[in-house]
């Protein structure tokens, strides 16, 4: 098996980080497994919400430390972040029960509800591995599925003493709550950082696809890390399609060249890093021997073309679901799914078809990654385009807090505050401010919106009452109806909210996961989205036929299991960029060209 650059001279601690369905758990899989082959006792840890490991090893793993049977020296654990935010909750939460009011303790609930408590209760149980000796002792390397974000460690470094100021219920709409009561771990999570700061221990490594969004998300993250000092990282490029698999397949050849744009095209940042470039193989990874051979060329692809064509999977096309979206003439429709995904060609794709069918569109996104100017490449009539700018806006939202609730705080208490509006919620928040006063518009044009607020940011705005009463405030208490935002995207009538995720696992159980958030808060997602399918495509490509079979059981899962209705939108030839591709993305039209 060949050796990566990423592991050449390994240091004792391996993080793997990317967005869902680029091949974390497998990558962090096979590195395990090489390591322990060459007689090193490994601990696999996954803290992945969507983890996938024990399966992977064909064996049920969980949250004890498991020997994989059938690779001597490797062991697993699969750290659960829901389990373990729901602990780390009720460890802050039922010291006060009791003491606090209902109200106050619902809140904090609500505030300790989100993927900031989610990442630090992970945290708070991984860095036990990374500084307690008991439990570590006997591993030579300790290996992770999912690494911290830059987010979560910036957090833990922040000098605050929370729990105060949370119990005085100055937090309002916030994340105030993952720090409060952390002072006791302190010089644990300092311990921890500390570790994952040192080149000497610890090695991060960026996983990505040879795609132009996905390498600016690295690029992001990359940049987030190093500022916090965590400077030892690589980069693996996974799945990209070989030369040699391309054969006479059209789609093949046109996926095989926009993949060799894209890592042309890649940042020259990016292009400083150590860097490893794993072909996409033929077979599943899924089992020992799958596993052991992802670091190798695949020389079964060679010859890999088929005599005969994968045949279209017959589905509902996106132009199907814009159909029925179009019979209320009018309406907000929301955009949601996590990064990579595509979520703003489809929405720049939606906006597309509602126009082509005469009706006013307003599409705005507030992505700071974006391009929908790139996207649409022009315009069409009815068609609008506005951004909202989140550095703009959070600015905006923290000039008003410190102004009003901040205006009579001590020193202590301002700087606290001013603390707490520096994490990623307080640009959700802001960014949702915006989105208010566009939404306003929806009763009299589409508005479609890219890149919506999470299901958890809504239900703290709800929990606080702030809308409401803003809402208040602006009436002056003069009778009758008011709708807040809130209320206006819980009804179907109203909002339709549109679920874009990838026909692979762990982007479907991502998704998965957001319509749970969502429906907490009152908002049932109309209709999913499977982005970026080779099923919905003829193929001629063995290797493209493969990956259609595997698609065939998310595909199925969403259709059956997860949503009210979807759309199944194909992998194109072509970039969808342009007024002319976003309609033949929409409506399946580019299918004659590849028969």
């Amino acid at each position: 098996m060949t050796t990566p650059d990423f592991l050449k001279h390994p240091p004792r601690f391996l993080f793997f980080t990317g967005k869902g369905g680029v091949g974390k758990t497998s990558v962090a899989c096979a590195t395990a497994i090489q390591l322990a082959d060459a007689g090193k006792k490994v601990l696999l840890v996954s803290t992945d919400p969507a983890s996938n490991v024990g399966q992977v090893f064909g064996i049920a793993i969980g949250n004890t430390i498991t020997a994989i049977p059938k690779v001597p020296h490797l062991s697993a654990l699969e750290i659960d972040p829901q389990a373990a935010a729901q602990v780390y909750r009720n460890r802050i939460i039922d010291p006060v029960r009791g003491i606090l009011p209902e109200s106050v303790l619902k809140t904090i609930e609500e505030q300790l509800s989100g993927a900031c408590t989610t990442e630090i209760a992970a945290f708070d149980e991984f860095t036990s591995l990374l500084v307690d000796s008991a439990l570590t002792d006997g591993f030579e390397h300790i290996v992770f599925d999912t690494a911290p974000t830059g987010h979560t460690i910036r957090l833990l470094q922040l000098p605050g003493a929370w729990t105060g100021f949370l119990e005085e219920g100055k937090g309002d709409a916030s994340c105030l709550g993952p720090l409060a009561g952390l002072e006791k771990q302190r010089s644990q999570y300092k311990a921890a950082v500390d570790a994952l700061a040192d080149p000497h221990r610890t090695r991060l490594v960026l996983v990505a696809r040879a795609q132009q969004a996905t390498l600016r998300e690295v690029l992001r993250t990359h940049e987030e890390l190093a500022l916090i000092g965590l400077s030892e990282q690589y980069l693996v490029i996974n799945g990209i399609l070989p030369q040699q698999a391309v054969g006479q397949d059209a789609l093949a050849m046109a996926l095989y060249e926009r993949e060799q744009q894209a890592l042309a095209n890649m940042s020259a940042i990016l292009k400083l890093l150590p860097a490893d470039r794993i072909e996409l193989k033929s077979f599943n990874l899924v089992g020992l021997a799958a596993l052991r051979q992802l670091f190798a060329t695949d020389t079964a692809l060679a010859a890999d073309c088929s005599t005969t064509k994968w045949q279209a999977l017959a589905a509902p096309s996106l132009s199907t679901l814009v159909d029925d979206i179009a019979k209320d003439e009018h309406g907000l429709v929301m955009l949601m799914g996590k990064g990579g995904v595509g979520k703003t060609t489809l929405a720049a794709a939606v906006a597309v078809e509602l126009a082509l069918r005469g009706f006013p569109v307003l599409l705005s996104t507030s992505d700071p990654a974006a391009h929908l100017s790139e996207t649409l490449n022009g315009s069409l009539d009815n068609l609008t385009v506005s951004r909202i700018d989140p550095h703009a806006e959070t600015l905006r939202y923290q000039k008003s807090v410190l102004e009003t609730q901040g205006a009579n705080l001590d020193a202590k208490g301002r700087a606290l505050l001013e603390e707490d509006l520096r994490s990623p919620c307080t640009e959700e928040i802001a960014v949702f401010q915006a989105f208010s006063r566009i939404i306003q518009e929806a009763g009299k044009q589409f508005v479609v919106m890219d890149t919506a607020p999470t299901g958890h940011t809504l239900l703290l705005l709800d929990a606080t009452g702030a809308y409401d009463r803003e809402v208040n405030r602006q009436t002056m208490g003069k009778a009758g109806h008011y709708l807040t935002p809130m209320m206006q995207l819980q009804d179907p009538k109203q909002t339709k909210v549109l679920l874009v995720t990838l026909a692979e696992t762990t982007p479907v159980l991502e998704a998965a996961n957001l319509q749970a958030d969502l429906r907490r808060a009152g908002i049932e997602p109309w209709a999913w989205i499977i982005n970026n399918s080779v099923a919905a495509v003829p193929v001629q490509s063995a290797l493209l036929q493969r990956r259609a079979e595997n698609e065939l059981a998310e595909i199925t899962a969403v259709a059956h299991t997860h949503a009210q209705r979807y759309a199944l939108v194909p992998v194109l030839k072509n970039e969808p960029i342009g007024v002319e591709r976003l309609h033949e993305l929409a409506t399946n039209q580019n299918l004659p060209e590849l028969l």
